[in-house]
């Protein structure tokens, strides 16, 4: 029996091979911080996702001010920890509102 990616599935009936599109991972990432995580290592964990992807991520909400960073200083280095705008909240209202809406 030979599997295939489109065979896969998990336990809840989603495909394992489906992927995330851009929008729904700068959701996520803006929902984990309006949500109360702050830190770019927790962001991260809760959007399932690598390092890298998760720097590309926070450039483009940043460059697209959704979010802000601030630096604590630290003993070795500055903590970074990251902040959502207002037009970052009404950004994920929308979306969460157009989510409802078409019941996806």
């Amino acid at each position: 029996m030979m599997l295939t990616t489109d065979s896969l599935t998990s336990p809840f009936g989603d495909s394992l091979a489906q992927r995330r599109s851009k929008l729904d991972i700068m959701m996520t990432v803006l929902r984990s911080i309006r949500d109360g995580m702050d830190k770019p290592t927790r962001i991260m964990y809760a959007a399932n996702m690598s390092w890298n992807s998760t720097q590309k991520v926070f450039e483009d909400l940043l460059r697209q001010d959704l979010i802000f960073v601030t630096e604590e200083p630290g003993q070795k280095r500055a903590k970074k920890r990251y902040h959502i705008t207002e037009k970052g909240l009404n950004v994920l209202q929308y979306f969460e509102g157009a989510r409802a809406l078409l019941k996806v």
